[in-house]
């Protein structure tokens, strides 16, 4: 469920971008940027590319910068973005070992051991591959407010559980999440709502 965009326009990887640092929270290596002394966590799931991303540490140290919190993105894939060239590891033999199915368990301790470190609110945002750890994230409450960036591997049925708020963004032309998606997922959301009275 990865575009073909992302064949022929893929991420620029730089281990030393950013205005931020990697860190190891909770066993996993984790880029992070803002203040760690903040008690609000912006938690960042990227897409097949990585953390070493430099765009995606762009808006991580944007985000930190505007909002005045810390940013936590762990790599998901410990040290094996997808790479496009490599042609021996196609996507689907890279998502083998990279299942979006399994982040969760990647993230939980790591939202435990903010939590210890005095973290009262967190947020996650999920791009691509990262929108189905978000979702699974707010389906179990350990955020307490969600984003899904043109989320890939997340059917309708996974939006059913949402339990924390969230917002799912997707473009005109997105083929992974495209519009019609986007307002099935929206009824989904409206239709678990709770009944009051």
């Amino acid at each position: 469920m990865v575009g073909t965009n992302c064949y022929s326009n893929p991420a620029t990887l730089n281990a030393s971008s950013g205005a931020g640092y990697v860190t190891n929270i909770a066993g996993v290596n984790s880029y992070v940027t803002g203040s760690p002394l903040s008690v609000l966590v912006c938690f960042m799931v990227s897409d097949i590319f990585g953390i070493n991303a430099t765009l995606f540490r762009d808006l991580a140290d944007k985000v930190a910068r505007k909002n005045g919190c810390y940013c936590v993105c762990p790599d998901f894939f410990n040290g094996d973005p997808f790479d496009p060239e490599n042609e021996n590891r196609p996507l689907p033999v890279w998502l083998k070992d990279h299942e979006p199915e399994k982040g969760i368990e990647t993230a939980k301790p790591v939202i435990e051991a903010l939590k210890r470190e005095g973290a009262s609110a967190i947020g996650a945002a999920g791009f691509c591959w990262g929108g189905k750890t978000v979702t699974d994230l707010g389906k179990s409450k350990h955020v307490q407010a969600s984003v899904l960036l043109h989320p890939a591997y997340v059917e309708v049925d996974d939006i059913r559980g949402i339990k924390t708020p969230i917002a799912i963004l997707g473009g005109q032309n997105d083929t992974i999440t495209p519009p019609k998606l986007i307002k099935q997922f929206k009824q989904a959301l409206q239709n678990a709502k709770p009944k009051v009275g």
